[in-house]
């Protein structure tokens, strides 16, 4: 079953139960891929279903950060409901020790010495952690790594 198939029979479910938040969040998810494959004419496939679903939750919790300075608990509670349901979605994360083996393997796979190639890194370990890690922390890693 793909994930899109799998978030559709979600919606179905959350129907059924009278789960009015969890289906308006699926409900959600599944507009901004929708949207995406009408504005592109594509279908999407798993790796761009993966790219949607990380940037609702990063969006989710760029306004949990601005909730919360602004004092909407109410609006922070939503929000953390939502990031919850985004996320069942997502495979699961990767541990601090397999990412720093990661970021290992792939500094070594490219032959980075300096934070110039960073860059060459980043696309390893962009590719081997696709949805299971938080890329922004990633890249902060490999820069310290690297003596950047």
């Amino acid at each position: 079953m793909t994930l899109k198939e799998r978030i559709t029979d979600d919606m179905k479910t959350a129907m059924r139960a009278g789960e009015k938040d969890r289906l308006a969040t699926i409900r959600l998810v599944l507009a901004a891929v929708k949207q995406i494959e009408v504005d592109e004419r594509i279908v999407l496939d798993e790796a761009r279903m993966l790219a949607v679903l990380e940037k609702m939750v990063k969006q989710r919790k760029e306004s949990i950060a601005q909730f919360e300075s602004g004092g909407r608990a109410d609006l922070v509670a939503k929000e953390n409901a939502e990031l919850a349901v985004i996320q069942a979605y997502l495979p699961a994360q990767l541990s601090e020790p397999e990412l720093d083996a990661l970021i290992a393997e792939a500094i070594a796979s490219t032959g980075a010495t300096t934070i110039k190639d960073m860059g060459k890194v980043m696309g390893v370990v962009k590719s081997k952690a696709a949805g299971r890690a938080d890329m922004g922390a990633v890249g902060a890693r490999i820069k310290q790594k690297l003596g950047g």
